[in-house]
């Protein structure tokens, strides 16, 4: 059973003259342990399909399963379960709480999944060792730049026994040196068994996964291998 299936799914937004189709019958399975970038133009549909994949929206037609679990015939209730146990999501926009410490967090989706504090405070400090912060884990989000906030954010979706992580851009706001650590965590946690769907404009960041699915105007136009690693694609590169 793959983590992710879907199935001719479409997702238009307004009605009439201000119609936009953002996916137009995608169909894309990601295999557990499997790596997949998602790439494509501007207003191709990319963060549509994320945000589908993780039930924080639904299609206008077609069926989103993940772990087997149809999201259409869940509850928002059953879906937002279903969502903290066994899907991480990295926004674009982070969303970070202000009030909370980069730990608490982390450490918020494990303990709104009923886990007790002390296991849920280790996990956080696990996973914000991955991204390399673990010495920021008692700041709060304006005590830390962008890229130390956007870490927190991906510590967040790698949490627990994940077996989906949902990333956008997940590198928008690191250096290059950083972008690749985080890339070698999602890429580790693939390896352990995860699966992983990563929106990137970036090909050198696409060059970790094991396959590319190109989309445009809503549909995917093409599917490549990836190339296992920046050391292939620098060398295709020279």
């Amino acid at each position: 059973m793959n983590p992710l299936a879907m199935r001719a799914v479409h997702r238009d937004h307004g009605t009439g003259a201000a119609l936009v189709h953002a996916l137009r019958g995608v169909t894309l399975d990601v295999a557990a342990g499997e790596f997949v970038a998602v790439m494509g133009p501007s207003g191709s549909g990319k963060s549509t399909l994320l945000t589908l994949a993780g039930g924080l929206d639904s299609p206008t037609a077609g069926h989103v399963l993940v772990d087997g679990t149809d999201l259409g015939a869940l509850s928002r209730g059953a879906r937002s379960a279903l969502r903290r146990r066994s899907v991480g999501y990295v926004f674009q926009d982070l969303n970070l709480i202000p009030s909370l410490t980069a730990a608490e967090n982390v450490m918020l989706p494990r303990e709104l999944d009923g886990a007790r504090a002390r296991q849920a405070r280790r996990e956080a400090r696990h996973a914000l060792a991955e991204v390399g912060i673990d010495d920021l884990a008692d700041r709060f989000p304006d005590e830390m730049s962008g890229g130390q906030q956007q870490r927190v954010a991906i510590a967040r979706a790698l949490v627990g026994e994940r077996r989906l992580v949902l990333a956008d851009e997940p590198t928008g706001a690191l250096d290059s040196h950083t972008g690749e650590d985080i890339m070698r965590a999602l890429r580790g946690r693939c390896d352990a068994g995860a699966s992983c769907l990563m929106v990137t404009h970036e090909s050198r960041h696409a060059a970790w996964a094991d396959r590319v699915v190109f989309l445009r105007d809503g549909r995917i136009v093409d599917a490549t291998p990836g190339t296992s690693g920046p050391e292939t694609l620098l060398q295709e590169t020279k």
